[in-house]
């Protein structure tokens, strides 16, 4: 069998308490059983750069002196088993208005989306950049991920679909592409480009996305991150046959995934491994053990989400072709009741499920292990 080191997209799971801090124990107990087989690169779920990036009261954040303490337990936690750990950091755009207010009693008439200013684009920049310092210098984190993908913030900016503005930031893909390109080279001033990677999504159609020909753009945007960052630590692709996001079919099928032979010829990111090339190319979208083992003889890592959040240690399964547990999508984008119902409870191989020695003892004096120096990217 081919090696294959398949990391972790952990996907937004709402378990935070009012103030956007992850729930300890719980979640430190499930990031450390994901990361319970050596060497597994964990990808944090989505976490807001500052309260004005986002919609949601229970996405996690990383500005506030309580939610740095809590991620740092849990980067302790995964790090005392072996394994890495990199924060996944987004700001919304307009995919954050408010459905309804958190009191209720009165008519709610949502605002008129507008442009950000310049100053607020600046602004934009010096938070995401914020985010990553606090996420590693603060929280432990061996790196941050910076979300461009499915519709948020920086992919409406870069796809000519959604981005109409008429000055330095819209237009060609140059211009379209200069706010991802500033973020990262600030985050790359923050924490170093070795700790840094990036999510994108070329084909996507979630949340009104897909451009007619998105490889042009990404073609200069990619191009763009290898010139400038030649040590940056990877690029993170979402797979044509997905489209993320998407609801349920009728027949209870995940998504809108489709068979590889019924894609058409243009909508493969071949185009960008040949950029990219020889560096870390991660790919994402509806891996089965089979695709994955196909997509890492061909030099891909592979990110695993759903499988993942149901088998603890997946790695393992995978490289024995051992069965896995089926997963509980109902579980999945919900806060919770605090039992860690499709959270922490599904089982290792051995049968058992808390995590493999007690939780609670991972950030005693001690017993926790140095963070990795130099994370495998």
């Amino acid at each position: 069998m081919p090696t294959l080191f398949s990391p972790l997209l952990v996907l937004t799971r709402f378990r935070t308490d009012a103030e956007r801090a992850p729930l300890l124990p719980m979640v430190s107990e499930y990031y450390a059983q994901r990361g319970s087989t050596p060497g597994t690169l964990l990808i944090a779920e989505a976490t807001l750069v500052a309260p004005q990036a986002g919609g949601h009261n229970r996405f996690p954040g990383i500005w506030s002196a309580a939610q740095i303490a809590a991620w740092k337990k849990i980067t302790e936690a995964v790090h005392a088993r072996g394994s890495y750990i990199y924060l996944h950091i987004w700001g919304l755009g307009r995919t954050a208005d408010l459905g309804a207010p958190s009191g209720g009693g009165y008519q709610y008439t949502p605002p008129t989306p507008r442009a950000l200013t310049i100053g607020e684009i600046k602004e934009n920049v010096r938070l995401f950049a914020k985010a990553a310092s606090n996420a590693v210098h603060l929280a432990g984190f061996d790196g941050v991920e910076i979300h461009s993908a499915n519709g948020v913030l920086l992919d409406r900016f870069l796809q000519d679909v959604t981005n109409e503005r008429t000055d330095e930031y819209g237009g060609g893909p140059a211009n379209r592409a200069r706010l991802g390109l500033e973020i990262l080279g600030a985050v790359a001033k923050e924490i170093g480009a070795d700790r840094m990677g990036i999510r994108i999504s070329p084909w996507g159609k979630y949340q009104g996305m897909g451009m007619a020909d998105p490889k042009p753009t990404y073609t200069y945007f990619v191009s763009q991150m290898k010139e400038r960052w030649p040590n940056m630590a990877y690029l993170h692709v979402t797979e044509p046959r997905v489209d993320s996001g998407a609801e349920l079919g009728p027949d209870g099928v995940d998504g809108k995934e489709r068979d590889d032979e019924s894609i058409p010829a243009e909508e493969e990111n071949d185009f960008l491994r040949r950029i990219w090339s020889p560096r870390p190319f991660i790919t994402a979208g509806g891996y089965t053990r089979e695709l994955a083992i196909k997509a890492a003889e061909r030099g891909d890592i592979v990110a695993v989400g759903r499988h993942f959040l149901a088998n603890p240690d997946l790695p393992l399964r995978w490289k024995d072709d051992l069965p896995s547990n089926a997963y509980d999508r109902s579980t999945f984008n919900v806060m919770g009741d605090g039992t860690g119902k499709g959270y922490t409870d599904y089982p290792f191989l051995d049968g058992t499920t808390p995590a493999p020695w007690p939780i609670t003892t991972l950030t005693s004096p001690g017993k926790v292990a140095e963070a990795p120096s130099d994370p495998p990217c």
